[in-house]
Parts: structure tokens; sequence; C-alpha cells
């Protein structure tokens, strides 16, 4: 079985947008040196990367099927198989994660909302309903949702993550900035903002100071 770093693993959406927008487009084969020119990666990076998710080889002067490749890559992420998730903490990032359509199309199913929230209990967000967050543990199980995705602040987010995980959470996916500490056989995956936010600021700045020279 082949083992993905999570920088290739992040770089397969990143594929399969480019793909989509080329099969729009009419293109039915696409080269390992137009995805590279096209996306800023190597073109032996790139062959890498689709000889390990791809099912069928590139043809000489023509190169991959696109169609192939949508199709060979929504099916190693994981696009063609829903899976359920609830989001805990429904203000203002997580209610725009409630409305965010192209989860769906990721192959991820947002079911409900659950927040401490008083005024926001009882209502829907993004079609959505928002229940107390005292009542996970009774419809987490009901709900059969192995995902719990968490949204709420730092100093929140270590209870909320343990309180998920017993009511039957199998993975955390975080977007409170705390490193959260679980039991072995749980999956979390950090979306660390403060880390992107760092990285864009250094290739800013020295796209800036190119500009200057």
């Amino acid at each position: 079985m082949n083992r993905f770093s999570n920088n290739q693993l992040g770089r397969y959406p990143i594929y399969l947008k480019y793909f989509k927008e080329l099969l729009a487009e009419g293109c039915e084969f696409v080269s390992s040196p137009r995805i590279a020119a096209k996306l800023g990666y190597s073109e032996e990076q790139v062959r890498k990367d689709l000889q390990a998710v791809s099912l069928e080889a590139g043809r000489p002067k023509k190169g991959r099927s696109v169609k192939q490749l949508v199709e060979d890559l929504e099916s190693f992420l994981g696009y063609h198989d829903a899976a359920s998730a609830v989001l805990i903490g429904c203000g203002h990032l997580g209610g725009a994660l409630l409305n965010f359509p192209a989860f769906s199309e990721m192959g991820l199913e947002i079911l409900a909302g659950f927040d401490a929230n008083p005024d926001l209990i009882g209502k829907t967000v993004g079609g959505k309903m928002v229940f107390s967050i005292e009542r996970l543990p009774e419809l987490l199980p009901q709900l059969n949702a192995d995902i719990a995705i968490l949204t709420v602040p730092a100093n929140h987010a270590q209870r909320v993550a343990e309180l998920a995980v017993e009511s039957g959470a199998k993975a955390i996916w975080n977007f409170a900035p705390v490193q959260l500490e679980v039991k072995d056989g749980i999956v979390v995956e950090n979306v660390n903002l403060a880390s992107s936010l760092a990285v864009l600021s250094h290739r800013l700045n020295v796209e800036l100071a190119k500009g200057g020279k």
C-alpha cells in the first residue's frame, strides 16, 4: 500500500480542480509539463503524484486522459463515498462552513450543528438544525456521523474534542488554534490558519523583495 505525505495528499484536490476545469473546456488529454507549468510543481513531482493514484498510464505525445484523471482522483479522495459529520461551534466560522455548498461535492455531508449559545440552539444555519452541545452524546450515535468538525474557541476545544470522542466520533477536523490530545485510533486533522497566513506573508515578502531590486 502506498504511503502518502501530507503535502502530497494536499496536492490532489488542487490537481482535481484543475482537471475539472480542463474537462469543462473540452480538453481530453493533458501532459505532465503542462500540469507542472500551470500549478507550479516540478514535472517529476507531477508524474509521481499521478502514477500513485491513476489507473491509466499516459500516452506518448498526448499525456493522460483528463476524464480518467478526474475519475481516479475522485475515487482516491473518497468523493464517491459520502462521509457524515457534525459541526460543533456555529458562530461566524462555523456558520460559514455550514453554508459552504461544495462539501457535498467533496463527499462530506454535515448533518447538524451543535452549540452552547441559546441564541443559536433550535435555529437552522445553512439548512442544518443547531442543537445544544449537551445533546451531542445522545444525537451523534443516532446521526451515525464519524467526523466532528470543531470551530470553537481554543480554550474550549480540548473539552469539546473529548466529548465528541466519548460520543462516538472517530475523527476530528479541528479549526481551533490549539493542539488536541485524543486517544489512540482517533484521527485528527488540524487546520492551522496561523501557519497558512505565515506562509502567505513570507511568500508575499519574497515577491515584494524581488520587485524592489
